[in-house]
């Protein structure tokens, strides 16, 4: 074998689906890509699962970085991913055993880096989905093409060679020292196994933990959001009842007034009625019909005013929902003039930015470095805490209230004098973890020792 061929350690890129691994590409190919040299249609519009691998010339892994990788909807990868596999993986803690000693793995629960560790994502370690498992099979397959070391029979080094004592030159017991090796070595055996088994477990058990707390603090979110929507719609609901409510006793204290007025007018009628029977009963006709007559004239003429108050209120309304679509109209027109002059100036020079490579890093407590994509630059500047507050799955009234606490980690309980209690408390660390009333107070006033003792 020529100088040229001979086996090295290979730096190689594998892209995982829910089925395994779906694509196999030496790390020069890797780099052609983040270049912009080829893409890849078959991953357009997709947050890929990748996996940066050092390979030894036996086919088995030595080091792994586990990280994520966005593309576009023509298959071109994200210009601002710049996560340096090869420092991780030289500088990542153990993992566990896949032929050839302890890995180097870097993942999101094992980051030697802070601020990349978003950007990474935890292996599957359950039995029959062991994407450990499927990573070292498919570097065994060796699509690659890799050079390939054969295994000899290794030579025994002379440092290692044991000679026995002079006492056991004679007469050794082949069967004792036998038993004794095979002892030794099972022992061995059994206690790299169980150390690699504990390794992985402890990776699985903190990979569980970390996904039930984003799911936690995601289910928290939404049940708040739905309870604001809730608490919206009874408001508006009880504001429209009041509204009725007033309307019914306006009209039924007009009704009221109305009966009155006709009730006074019957009894001055039937008064006058009265009177003139006295007189004559013809009169008394005349004025009966007469009476019957000013009545009904009455009653059409209260009718007519009330059905012309309807028809004026219908139209006031008529007018008003139209000038409520007009304004509408209006509102959304300026809407689309301002977004327009926005995207015509700030957008384009932030387009122009993202071009040249520029990437828009913040930092917030709790949420760590963000890397902002261009599209979410705007709802940024709306509500840079928002923005945070949805990156820690918490509402933005609770990420204010942890941030509050998390920059002066006093008790807030007042103090009969109307003082603060201000007793240093340990800070928490997580914005879905702070609870209003028990993080910020010390064990004097937190509200679940308040509610223990009075039970």
């Amino acid at each position: 074998m020529s100088m040229q061929n001979k086996p090295q350690m290979v730096e190689a890129v594998m892209f995982f689906t829910e089925r395994g691994v779906c694509k196999e590409m030496l790390f020069p190919e890797f780099e052609a890509l983040l270049d912009g040299i080829v893409n890849m249609p078959e991953f357009a519009d997709q947050q890929m699962r990748a996996v940066y691998a050092l390979i030894n010339p036996r086919l088995m892994v030595r080091a792994a970085v586990f990280f994520y990788l966005d593309f576009d909807e023509d298959g071109r990868p994200d210009s601002g991913w710049n996560i340096p596999l090869r420092h991780l993986a030289e500088r990542s803690g153990r993992g566990p055993d896949m032929g050839a000693g302890p890995i180097r793995l870097a993942c999101r629960s094992q980051c030697p880096v802070s601020w990349h560790q978003m950007h990474l994502w935890d292996p599957n370690l359950a039995p029959g989905q062991n994407d450990l498992v499927l990573l070292r099979d498919a570097v065994k397959r060796n699509q690659l093409g890799l050079l390939v070391e054969e295994e000899g029979a290794p030579a025994v080094a002379p440092e290692r060679l044991q000679v026995a004592s002079e006492d056991k030159w004679y007469a050794p017991d082949p069967a004792k020292e036998g038993a004794e090796q095979l002892a030794a070595k099972m022992d061995q055996e059994h206690r790299l196994k169980t150390a690699q088994l504990i390794k992985q477990q402890r990776l699985r058990i903190s990979s569980l933990g970390r996904q039930h707390e984003e799911e936690l603090a995601r289910f928290k979110l939404a049940g708040e959001e739905q309870r604001k929507t809730l608490l919206a719609e009874t408001h508006a609901l009880r504001q429209t009842l009041r509204q009725q409510e007033g309307l019914n006793a306006t009209l039924k204290q007009q009704l009221n007034e109305q009966a009155d007025s006709f009730q006074k007018n019957r009894e001055e009628m039937t008064n006058q009625l009265r009177a003139l029977e006295r007189h004559s009963r013809a009169e008394a006709d005349i004025l009966r019909s007469q009476f019957d007559n000013e009545l009904k004239a009455k009653i059409a003429a209260a009718v007519v005013e009330l059905r012309e108050q309807i028809a004026i209120r219908d139209v006031e309304l008529a007018y008003r929902n139209e000038l409520d679509n007009q304004m509408q109209q209006e509102l959304e027109r300026l809407k689309r003039e301002r977004d327009e002059s926005i995207g015509q100036s700030g957008d384009q020079v932030l387009e122009r930015l993202a071009r040249l490579g520029v990437v828009f890093v913040v930092y917030h407590p709790g949420a760590g470095h963000l890397t902002i994509p261009l599209q979410d630059v705007a709802r940024y500047q709306e509500n840079p805490l928002a923005y945070a507050a949805a990156k820690c799955f918490v509402s933005e009234e609770q990420y204010r209230q942890w941030l509050e606490h998390y920059q002066s980690p006093l008790c807030e309980a007042a103090l009969p004098g109307g003082e603060r209690c201000a007793i240093p408390l340990e800070r928490v660390e997580a914005p879905s973890r702070f609870v209003l009333g028990d993080s910020n107070c010390c064990a004097r006033h937190k509200t679940t020792s308040r509610l223990r003792t009075v039970s």
